[in-house]
């Protein structure tokens, strides 16, 4: 049966401990970990806590836990080491039955969730009217990649692109063109920027513009007919702006996965209406408050969401109360993932507490802020182009088709529109790797020559090893049938399997835990692993039964690097 091997050893470790202690014992008290220890497959961690538990020596808690281990035919060596480490190595017979089941799956052993739940991924979240900068890469590419995992895991998934559409920037965009006479005009993308930044400058320093602005604002609360023409036009365009941008990236966002801010507007009254009643919410110096227990600041004085500011007004606090209500209640969502900046933990830990103390968000509902650093420069600052400015994304993303392009203009064996899209895979691929091999938690360097690098944890070097696994099966004179027989008699051919055999538990663990990088470092090593296998086990040159096991080893190991490639969205050429 296809499956993943650290969870079945699992389950076995915990029949196992029930068999030995009579107690109660989880597949994550089991604690199996694939080993790093040369001859060791797999290390069983559960004997040190459950000594514990039982006020017993760890080694010998550990020596009846093997002696009442049912591993069958699979292992062919369980050796307690040190002070109660189990140490197992599979069976080379068992693990070739194994990788061909595994390779004869569509899934490739990965078990899909036999309780799928409804999750809600909010990603990416630009703000309209300005041209998207590389502060959004790292949001689009994460939450892109979540939600092809969470749906490969069988979830029905429902993508939310919480896009700031509302408030104050509009209504000082909006009065700066009618005053400017440019309201009736066509502007582009571009145009926005710049005239965002003269509207800004003009909101900071004349008062009556200031005032006027704001009355603005009012009256597109209001709608009023000229000022939701003029607002519904700057929408237009940025969104043929972000969705370009998504075209190039190759994520899954579509204008349905829209829900700006202007969507919960008209129910802000009503949530704060609502938390007011139920006594959630109260006043604090003229302004609607909520305040939730443990939140204190630096002079340990209660933090607030504001629901309602002094003047009346609504600000984020307001919207994502209501944004948090309507995805429970009415989208009735399971999970609710925020992919957003490490710097608002704060913020979504106070959400979502008020929504729990408010019974939006019911115990069983699962509530994540997936937060993530920052892309650096060389000089360790915030990436920004050489004047200081915000890094346009499409500048960013643009330069780095035009990078891979150099690297693949010597092909002039190929199409020049192949050799484009080569390129645009390279070079968009590298660009997504570098941030998803990176842990999502911490800030990293953007470095073009290490992200383009033909070796080394790159996406280069893994769409290169795929084109070469392919290019084996196209000069091979037969196709290697999907779940033909594995034979193991090489190191490398027995280490290739392992790798192969792990591809289901890298899938869990990196949904488990919500870090993408936890993939391409499955990826790098099973690649690393082919090298091995194809500089010291010849394929083509094989022949008989040897060559069809090596044949097959191969086409499976192009199988799982496509699909791994492709759930963190990078795609792999054919040729390279």
């Amino acid at each position: 049966m296809a499956g993943d091997i650290g969870e079945d050893l699992g389950q076995r470790v915990v029949a196992a401990v029930g068999a030995a202690f009579d107690v109660a014992c989880t597949i994550e008290d089991a604690v199996v970990r694939p080993s790093q220890r040369e001859g060791v497959d797999y290390q069983v961690n559960a004997a040190m806590a459950l000594a514990k538990r039982l006020r017993r020596p760890s080694r010998e808690v550990a020596e009846a836990i093997v002696a009442h281990l049912d591993l069958g035919d699979m292992a062919e060596n369980v050796e307690v080491a040190g002070p109660g480490f189990i140490n197992i190595t599979l069976s080379t017979s068992w693990l070739g039955e194994h990788v061909a089941r595994l390779a004869a799956d569509p899934r490739l052993g990965y078990v899909p969730a036999t309780s799928p739940q409804r999750v809600i991924v909010d990603y990416s979240s630009p703000n309209m009217a300005k041209e998207m900068h590389v502060g959004h890469l790292r949001s689009t590419i994460i939450g892109d990649s979540l939600v092809r995992l969470m749906e490969f895991a069988g979830h029905e998934v429902i993508r939310q692109n919480h896009i700031g559409d509302w408030g104050t920037p509009f209504g000082m965009l909006v009065e700066h063109l009618i005053d400017e006479g440019l309201a009736e005009r066509e502007f582009s993308i571009s145009d926005l920027n710049v005239f965002y930044q003269q509207a800004r400058t003009k909101f900071d320093a004349d008062e009556d513009f200031a005032e006027r602005a704001r009355a603005r604002v009012v009256a597109l609360q209001a709608a009023d007919p000229a000022t939701l023409e003029l607002w519904n036009r700057l929408l237009t365009e940025s969104k043929h702006h972000i969705e370009a941008v998504y075209e190039l990236l190759g994520v899954r966002l579509t204008p349905d996965d829209y829900k700006g801010e202007s969507t919960y507007q008209p129910w802000l009254n009503d949530v704060a209406d609502e938390l007011t009643r139920r006594g959630i919410a109260e006043d604090s110096d003229g302004a609607l408050c909520v305040f939730i227990d443990g939140f204190t600041g630096r002079d340990d004085q209660p933090v607030p969401l504001i629901v309602r500011k002094r003047d009346g007004g609504f600000g984020y606090d307001a919207t994502d109360l209501a944004t948090i209500r309507y995805r429970a209640q009415d989208l009735k969502g399971d999970h609710l993932i925020y992919v957003v900046g490490a710097p608002q933990a704060l913020h979504f830990a106070m959400i979502f507490a008020a929504a729990r103390k408010a019974d939006w968000v019911s115990p069983e509902t699962t509530t994540t802020h997936v937060g993530f650093g920052s892309v650096l420069g060389e000089d360790g600052r915030m990436l920004r182009t050489r004047a200081g400015a915000s890094l346009k994304l499409t500048d960013l993303l643009d330069e780095a088709v035009e990078r891979a392009g150099a690297m693949v203009a010597e092909r002039t064996d190929l199409p020049e529109e192949e050799r484009y899209d080569i390129a645009r895979a390279v070079g968009i691929g590298a660009v997504k790797y570098a941030d998803l091999s990176s842990d999502r938690e911490k800030d990293y360097v953007f470095d073009w020559d290490r992200m383009l690098a033909m070796d080394g944890n790159t996406a280069v070097y893994l769409q290169y090893a795929l084109a070469r696994i392919r290019s084996i099966l196209r000069r091979a004179d037969e196709t290697p049938s999907l779940g033909a027989p594995v034979t193991l008699t090489e190191r490398a051919e027995r280490d290739l399997a392992l790798r192969l055999a792990r591809f289901p538990d890298a899938v869990q663990t990196t949904i488990a835990h919500l870090q993408p990088h936890r993939m391409p470092t499955y990826l790098f090593d099973l690649a690393t692993a082919f090298s091995s296998f194809y500089e010291n086990c010849p394929v083509l040159k094989s022949e008989g039964r040897v060559r069809e096991s090596r044949l097959a080893l191969a086409a499976h190991t192009a199988a799982v690097l496509e699909r791994g490639l492709d759930l963190l969205g990078i795609t792999a050429p054919e040729r390279l």
